[in-house]
């Protein structure tokens, strides 16, 4: 079978890698397909992978953004064609490879489509399948979704997958002393606009709570002030996990680094307009307690923000690890090993899809 694995987003480079491992040892053929976005071509050729580049040309406009997935669809078209697709996976151009191609789409999607209205529109009608985790609501879309238990980051931070090694972090700094990430996103995408996030001084006063605890490091989509400069650091997106795992503390505006610092048992604060608002975050947030959410607009957010991030900074290194170790053993309890799933349910698709909507726990026991 060849596999069609479309990568949209840094994020889905993580979580696909190892469906692709499982699917390629298996004996399918894997061809990735790849949009032109921040990363995404550096963490392909640093993970050794072939992909196919497509670029969109896009403005800010609405008449803008439909000619360039009218371009995005027509180049989807050209690569099924050259590489004789027989399923296409990913949060990824449904309309091309369903209606003109007449293949199967699955759609990952882990946003509910309240947040990624657009990409709803465009990409959930015409998919096969909407793969979500079982805490994410896709609306009028929902009887067409097959509903998982697990996130995306346990595709790739699992412990089937993932070990976090000191050594890694040891090419940065000391992994032995108190340290804290703090990401700063550029909150540009389509569905942020109008999201507020932590600005200059919120930032300042987060670095006046934690530098008497420990070191800080920042790392940034947009460029920083002059005096937070001498906080930031590079670090390799493949060393990233590593770092983040030995990390006391994360704290930033951004979705995904405070779901893979969650299942990594890091103690996390998100702060921005999109909490309370994206389910599976909001599982880790309120049933896993592995973090907190502050609503960015609400009156005293900044008030709850520093006192959230106080309350952990001063918990001693011992009590903050066994608290949140212990958190997330009970999430991982609860979870599936998601590539581990995904790879049964392409290989297997569409009697996949009638099974895996009964669900049931020995059903999933399988995917642990």
């Amino acid at each position: 079978m060849n596999v069609g694995l479309f990568v949209g987003h840094p994020a889905h480079d993580h979580y696909l890698k190892f469906v692709a491992k499982n699917l390629a040892e298996r004996g399918h053929n894997v061809h990735f397909v790849v949009k032109k976005k921040d990363i995404l071509e550096d963490l392909m050729k640093e993970a050794g992978l072939d992909y196919t580049l497509i670029r969109e040309n896009r403005g800010d406009s609405k008449l803008s953004l439909i000619n360039s997935v009218l371009q995005m669809e027509r180049k989807m078209c050209q690569f099924i064609r050259k590489q004789k697709i027989d399923i296409l996976v990913g949060s990824t151009l449904t309309f091309a490879s369903r209606v003109i191609m007449g293949i199967p789409v699955l759609e990952t999607g882990e946003d509910d489509a309240a947040v990624v209205p657009r990409m709803a529109k465009i990409a959930y009608p015409f998919a096969s399948s909407v793969l979500s985790p079982v805490s994410c609501d896709n609306g009028k879309w929902n009887k067409k979704s097959v509903l998982y238990p697990s996130y995306h980051e346990l595709a790739y931070l699992h412990p089937n997958h993932f070990t976090p090694d000191k050594s890694v972090v040891e090419k940065y700094f000391s992994a032995d002393e108190p340290y804290f990430i703090l990401r700063f996103a550029k909150l540009n995408a389509h569905h942020d606009a109008g999201i507020q996030g932590i600005n200059t001084d919120i930032a300042q006063r987060l670095i006046d709570i934690l530098k008497p605890q420990g070191r800080i490091y920042i790392t940034s989509e947009r460029e920083l002030e002059p005096q937070f400069e001498q906080y930031r650091i590079k670090i390799n997106p493949l060393d990233m996990h590593h770092v983040m795992a030995f990390a006391s503390l994360y704290i930033g505006d951004s979705q995904t680094m405070a779901a893979e610092a969650a299942v990594l048992g890091t103690p996390f604060v998100r702060f921005n307009d999109f909490v309370g608002r994206i389910g599976y975050l909001r599982e880790l947030e309120d049933d896993y307690q592995l973090g907190y959410g502050i609503k960015a607009s609400e009156e005293g957010s900044v008030e709850r923000l520093c006192n959230a991030v106080s309350e952990l900074a001063n918990l001693s290194p011992d009590e903050r690890k066994e608290r949140y170790q212990t958190r997330r053993q009970k999430m991982l309890s609860e979870k599936i090993d998601y590539a581990k799933f995904l790879t049964w349910f392409i290989e297997n698709y569409p009697a996949s899809k009638d099974e895996s909507m009964k669900g049931g726990n020995e059903f999933w026991e399988r995917f642990r």
